[in-house]
């Protein structure tokens, strides 16, 4: 937040954009971000999801045993949450883990695996030519 506020962004708290906002990003690493409390205020259909650190950052056993809270399956790892007293709802992706594993589409491991074999290979590669002088301190795209 502090380094959103030096580059001039608009800050404010949880409290103030909760029935404003569409898509609520926990980004945190810190338990209990988003509270069931704040789910019920948000607008119809607004999106919920985590990519900090733990997947505690969305109260999900609060939102899973509120009275009467329906949930409705949209598509794997995409869920509709909608509460009994407003017939409003809300969409959670990965039930609240977090949604950059949770929600991947394709192999995730397969990707995975690709990357950690660029980065061992460019390893292999600044190893040999640690003498040569071949690379400077910069970025290089892998060939």
């Amino acid at each position: 937040a502090l380094q959103a506020m030096m580059e001039g962004l608009q800050v404010l708290t949880l409290e103030d954009v909760v029935s404003e906002a569409d898509i609520f990003v926990t980004t945190t690493g810190n338990k209990d971000i988003i509270m069931v409390d704040h789910m019920r205020k948000m607008k119809n259909n607004a999106i919920v999801c985590n990519i900090g650190h733990f997947d505690n950052e969305i109260d999900m056993q609060g939102l899973e045993t509120f009275p009467g809270v329906k949930c409705i399956t949209i598509k794997p790892k995409t869920d509709r949450w909608v509460f009994p007293d407003t017939k409003s709802g809300i969409i959670v992706l990965a039930e609240g883990r977090l949604m950059n594993l949770g929600c991947a589409t394709g192999h995730p491991s397969f990707v995975m695996s690709c990357s950690f074999t660029n980065q061992v290979i460019a390893q292999l590669e600044l190893w040999n030519e640690k003498s040569s002088g071949k690379y400077e301190k910069k970025v290089y795209v892998l060939p």
